[in-house]
């Protein structure tokens, strides 16, 4: 098997089981396990997979520039975003993470809410200017362009003033191995302070987020009230994330689907 044909294969059993072991797919194309390990090491670079030891796992499409997510998974963004609007408590103090979901969020919150939300993305807090009763306070800071949210020194410090009934957390994957991860170290822990201020802390995860990774770690699935998402409850992934005890909060319609408990 020459090595684009190696390639090929590796990238279609990733899509299909959502893993590659490096040493078994070796032995089951009697190759050496050294050539697979390069081949994984040329497709992430090329950013076609995200490895992890022993192995790979797929690329997280969510970790693509911001102008490019608006255009990814629009439609589960959508309903994950209605099922995170449900979890912000009447007359409660929220944090909104940045990014394309946090954005849909603002879009699916009730005309009616009264609510305090603070956030680090300057275009989260210019959608709520329209929002009749929900307060708004801006964590300020500089800006990191990728993701369009405010980073560094200023805004930390800022953030470690509030004290929040609930934070709703953007990632780009979420995988029973890898946990929460995001694709820039400083953006993961400004994150992971948001979380820290927080009484509960929901995961966004559309459709393109579940089964995939990134390079840095945010937090552990168990520190988190519940994973939001809108995949089907027989999605192997969940299967994974249930059997770790990982509460999950998933569309109405999906068979065994249900609200996290607090």
């Amino acid at each position: 098997m020459l090595a684009a044909e190696r390639r090929d294969f590796l990238l279609a059993r990733l899509r299909s089981t959502g893993k590659v072991v490096a040493k078994d797919i070796a032995a089951e194309i009697g190759v050496a396990e050294d050539n697979i390990r390069r081949d994984l090491r040329e497709m992430a670079a090329a950013g076609l997979c995200q490895r992890v030891y022993g192995g790979a796992l797929p690329a997280a499409a969510a970790a693509a520039d911001y102008a490019t997510r608006t255009a990814v998974a629009t439609d589960s963004k959508r309903r994950v975003a209605a099922l995170a609007a449900a979890l912000i408590p009447a007359g409660g103090t929220v944090l909104l993470d940045g990014g394309t979901t946090a954005l849909a969020v603002v879009e699916a919150l009730p005309a009616d809410l009264s609510a305090t939300i603070v956030t680090h993305s300057p275009t989260v807090a210019a959608a709520l200017v329209a929002h009749p009763s929900v307060d708004v306070y801006v964590l300020g800071g500089r800006l990191f362009k990728h993701s369009a949210v405010t980073s560094g020194a200023a805004t930390a410090e800022a953030a470690a003033r509030i004290t929040a009934d609930v934070f709703l957390l953007g990632v780009t994957g979420v995988q029973h191995r890898a946990g929460l991860t995001t694709g820039d170290p400083d953006e993961a822990a400004m994150k992971r302070l948001l979380a820290s201020r927080a009484a509960e802390t929901y995961v966004l995860a559309s459709a393109e987020k579940i089964g995939a990774a990134s390079p840095f770690a945010v937090l552990p699935l168990s520190d988190v009230a519940g994973i939001v998402t809108d995949v089907a409850a027989d999605h192997p992934e969940l299967a994974h994330l249930r059997a770790a005890g990982v509460p999950l909060v998933l569309s109405p319609g999906a068979a065994g689907s249900r609200r996290s408990a607090s």
